[in-house]
This record gives C-alpha cells, structure tokens and sequence, in this order.
C-alpha cells in the first residue's frame, strides 16, 4: 500500500514529536510483525495526536480486514474506501463487550463492559433481526455474549452488529418515517453518535429471539446514526432454546 510520507506531528504544537518519529511505512511494518495487535495499536493511540491519526487512518483498518477480511470486503463493496464511523470504532465493535451500566441504556442491571477473544459475525443471522420490508438490507451481528446467573435477571446475552451502507439503509429510512426519537442522553459506545431504540419503534421481529435462543419479550436493541447495532437479550435454558432453533 501507498502511505503519505508524515515524519513530524501534524496536529499540535504542545506536541513532544518535536524532533520527528518514526516514519509511517516503518510502523505499519512494526504493526503488521505484531499482526496488527489491538492492544498496541491503542497505546500508541495515545502517544499523540499524530500517532492517533495514523491508528485511526491506517492501524485499525488493518486490524479490521485481517480480523474479519469476508466482512470487511463485503462491507467496503458499495465503492466506499471508509466505513461509518471510523475503523477504530468498527475495531472495537469486533473485540469490546459493551456491557450495560444501571440506569444506562439497559436500566435494570450492570454488567461491566470486557473485551472478547473472538466473536463470530454473521449476515446470516443479521436478517433475523430485520423486519420482512427491511431485508434488502446487510446487517452483520454477533452471538451474544453470555453474562449467566445475574439473579432476578437470569442469562443474560449482549449482542452487536454492524450495517452496511446504513445511511441509504431500509432501516434508516424506516426509523425516519416512524419519526422514531433518538436517544436524549446516551450514545454508542463504539463511535459516540445518537441512537434510536428498536424497540420502541417496534421494529424488533419475533425472528430475532429464535436467533439468540431468548425470550422473545426479553430483547432490546439500539442501533446508532453510523449504524452500529447493540443489543441486550435474557436467554433461555439450553434445553428450550434448542426448541427454539427447531421453530425458527
């Protein structure tokens, strides 16, 4: 790949690059040695200013198609060279478990918040949770991650999901017409944009808690102006949700 020749910090003159770093094809090789390593692409985020450009321009990205190439492609196909609301943002979508703070957007229970070795992503299964009239449309969601035995809640299950192209999205256009409200206080975990509630524009398919092996009346989902999907869900016992895979 091409890369712009940046040899001194760019963005502040408080900056201690002073005397010039490192050059941005030097880095990405050091990034790519470490197979583009989450961790420390975030600590060198916070270096400076400079550095957070490059993890956001070029790091993240890279760690994004080697993490999940199929997706990444798929979700670049429309002609776009950028995904909504940055790669560092669709980076940690991959690997961070947003949890639920108490009286957040999940008000009932705190769950901290963890990042994940791995979560498979399927567009398969994004179409459950996409209403008949909206299935046009490319919705990548995760399995839940399962939180068991939080007392009076149960099993618990977080899930997350990504759209393609979501400003020309079925959804979107949907969320617009029903004149669904965003959110007055909390936003996406992931990218710090406004969210609409799929819930209370009813538009949360009985399919979607086949899906996750929920109760269909136990599922709650938010998807954000860059549409990132995030979601909560109280599972049902093993032995019922294998009847529920059955019916879907």
């Amino acid at each position: 790949m091409i890369i712009t020749k940046q040899y001194r910090c760019i963005h502040s003159a408080s900056c201690l690059c002073t005397k010039g770093h490192l050059t941005e094809e030097v880095i990405f090789l050091i990034f790519q040695n470490q197979n583009w390593n989450p961790k420390l692409i975030a600590a060198l985020s916070c270096a400076c200013k400079w550095f957070d450009d490059l993890a956001k321009r070029v790091l993240w990205k890279e760690f994004c198609k080697t993490r999940a190439p199929k997706m990444m492609v798929d979700l670049q196909s429309s002609g776009s060279h950028s995904v909504d609301g940055n790669w560092r943002a669709l980076g940690k979508l991959l690997i961070y478990c947003s949890g639920c703070n108490k009286g957040g957007l999940f008000k009932s229970i705190h769950i901290p918040g963890h990042f994940v070795y791995r979560t498979r992503f399927s567009r398969t299964s994004g179409k459950s949770f996409l209403l008949p009239q909206c299935r046009s449309d490319v919705l990548y969601v995760s399995d839940p991650c399962e939180h068991l035995d939080q007392g009076e809640e149960g099993d618990v299950g977080f899930f997350r999901g990504v759209f393609k192209s979501f400003a020309t999205s079925n959804v979107r256009k949907m969320l617009i017409k029903r004149e669904a409200p965003l959110h007055p206080k909390e936003v996406c975990p992931y990218c710090k944009a406004k969210l609409w509630s799929m819930l209370q524009a009813k538009m949360v398919p009985s399919s979607a808690s086949c899906r996750l092996g929920a109760y269909e009346d136990c599922i709650e989902y938010y998807v954000c102006l860059n549409g990132h999907v995030l979601g909560i869900c109280t599972l049902l016992p093993l032995s019922d949700s294998e009847g529920a895979s059955e019916l879907e």
